[in-house]
């Protein structure tokens, strides 16, 4: 394709490169194998989470390497550089979970910082766990050159006796060892099984819910996002980012274009019919605000609320992400939302194309069980709805899919912080009808919104959770289930009624009539509020990264951004 009418496909670079003043720049490049006629083309930037802490990221560079031949086929220069990755799984329980969070804000920036005193004309971010897809996509909302996200795919299931596990049977199999239900035989050896291999969690968990999003977004190409981290397809599929990378260039496309309202609603609508992570909220939301795009939490109300829940996916359902690869992926979820009349179809992508278009296009596999039609959907609204009440004047999420409860009422158990709210489900403390309260775990007051996995998965594994609820200031992973709501807002330490909760006070969760209550006056709840006093950490030190965190971070409410 040629080039948009007077655009420059080396709009930065130029200044980087060209001319005697910049000898001494050609020659630092050089010096690393640039020649003189590499240095005349457009420099794209590849930039991914490589590391060697987790599968999730783990082939990236080889995806980086094929997308560099892309870029060179297709006539540009590519500069591969790496950032940064925080393993929400294997951190999960631990005061390490704190930096999950605040890992997206430093992903965003230092990928921000790199293409832009390096002068990138484009760029291709390349993503795998949880935070380094919203991460990867908010570098290139604030950056606004030519650009798109691949994500690196998600892992194929394990086997344990006979079936399919994901990481999500793991978190449950320790709730399962303290109600005597496995041995630790057993779980050891579900833990050797469970994770067979590179790719992200392979649930509808917050790595391919983002991922899944991102498609519906158009920021990543249609077709790319469920394509498994170990299919031979999917270094094919990273060659051709390389080369569409140019072709945005040349079009002089950005992420403007695509990043808009109708977008952002078709990517809530996808996590919303997918039964995805609560997560979606909190990472839409962010970048909704780095691009521009006015975007309120109660607008994923409205969207779920109109969207079916088509997906039996994990962790409420049957399936994880190589199913709906097979079964047809992101495609075929958004042909059954254009069918649905959800889908803005004529919202741009990144291949210059429309949404609609390439939902048009989606191959279904005959007979498939995955991705129901609009006919037999699982439950006739989403995975999600937004709730406020006198605990969460500024909103919260709950997750609706994987249970049938729409209402709790009960007692409060609260416990500042994660920990002590674990000690206690393995103690057996945590009675039928008990709303579990976990404060202290917000963006500020963690610091960095740590997720309730661990918590959630024992209180499965014990086999309580269709008599409990939980709520929370901190977050939930994708792999969470049972009836639960995170991200209260304002939190705790930000004056948040959630300070004011005792232990024995009534809660009540309410779907269908979006509220969460406690049955306190405004009074009380005011008093209390002025007299709370977070617990002193059991740590001896908050890391300095983390502690700036806590000062620039604003609310759940409004994605957690550090400003």
């Amino acid at each position: 394709m040629s080039a948009a009418v007077g655009f420059d496909v080396k709009h930065r670079s130029r200044a980087l490169t060209e001319g005697v003043e910049r000898a001494a720049a050609r020659s630092y490049l050089h010096g690393v194998g640039y020649s003189a006629e590499d240095l005349a083309k457009p420099i794209v930037g590849v930039a991914h989470s490589w590391i060697e802490t987790m599968p999730c990221n783990f082939n990236n560079r080889v995806l980086a390497a094929k997308v560099k031949e892309g870029i060179r086929a297709a006539g540009g220069t590519p500069m591969e550089l790496n950032t940064i990755a925080i393993s929400d799984g294997i951190t999960m329980g631990t005061a390490g979970m704190r930096a999950s969070l605040v890992s997206r804000e430093l992903i965003a920036d230092s990928i921000e910082l790199v293409a832009s005193a390096h002068h990138f004309d484009a760029l291709v971010t390349i993503s795998g766990c949880d935070k380094t897809i919203p991460g990867a996509v908010m570098a290139l909302a604030r950056l606004n050159i030519p650009g798109l996200m691949l994500y690196g795919g998600s892992i194929r299931p394990g086997h344990f006796k006979g079936e399919e596990v994901t990481i999500q049977q793991v978190f449950e199999g320790v709730g399962e060892l303290a109600a005597g239900k496995i041995t630790e035989e057993e779980l050891h050896e579900l833990e050797e099984a469970a994770s067979p291999g590179a790719g992200a969690c392979g649930g509808q968990f917050t790595a391919n819910t983002m991922a899944m999003a991102f498609e519906a977004l158009g920021i990543s190409p249609a077709g790319s996002a469920m394509v498994p981290a170990e299919d031979g397809r999917k270094l094919e599929v990273a060659r051709q980012c390389g080369e569409l990378v140019m072709d945005v260039l040349r079009r002089g496309a950005l992420p403007s274009d695509v990043i808009t309202k109708p977008a952002f609603e078709n990517a809530s609508a996808a996590a919303a019919t997918s039964g995805g992570s609560t997560n979606v909220v909190l990472h839409l939301l962010a970048v909704a605000r780095e691009i521009g795009v006015p975007l309120e939490i109660d607008e994923f109300e409205a969207i779920s609320e109109r969207t079916p829940l088509l997906c039996d996916l994990q962790p409420g359902g049957r399936y994880v992400a190589t199913d709906l690869y097979e079964a047809g992926g992101v495609p075929l979820v958004l042909d059954r939302l254009l069918e649905a009349g959800i889908l803005h179809g004529d919202a741009l992508t990144v291949t210059g194309r429309t949404i609609g278009e390439h939902a048009r296009e989606a191959e279904e596999a005959p007979g498939q069980p995955v991705v129901r039609p609009l006919s037999k959907p699982i439950k006739a609204t989403g995975g999600f709805a937004i709730l406020r009440g006198n605990l969460a004047p500024d909103g919260c999420v709950v997750k609706l899919s994987g249970h049938e409860r729409r209402k709790h009422t009960g007692p409060a158990r609260v416990f500042d912080g994660e920990e002590a709210a674990m000690a206690a489900v393995l103690a057996h403390e945590i009675g039928a009808g008990d709303v579990v309260v976990i404060r202290g775990e917000g963006p500020a007051g963690g610091p960095g919104m740590r997720e309730m996995l661990a918590v959630t998965a024992a209180i499965v594994g014990e086999g309580i959770s269709e008599d409990v609820a939980l709520i929370t200031d901190g977050r939930f992973s994708g792999a969470s289930r049972g009836f639960m709501v995170g991200h209260i807002a304002p939190e705790s330490v930000r004056g948040g009624p959630i300070a004011a909760v005792r232990e024995g006070d009534e809660i009540t969760i309410d779907a269908d009539a979006r509220r969460l209550d406690v049955a306190l006056s405004d009074e009380e709840i005011a008093v209390r509020i002025g007299s709370y006093e977070p617990p002193p950490r059991a740590e001896d030190r908050v890391e300095v990264a983390i502690a700036k965190y806590a000062k620039l971070v604003g609310s759940a409410a409004e994605g957690a951004i550090a400003r």
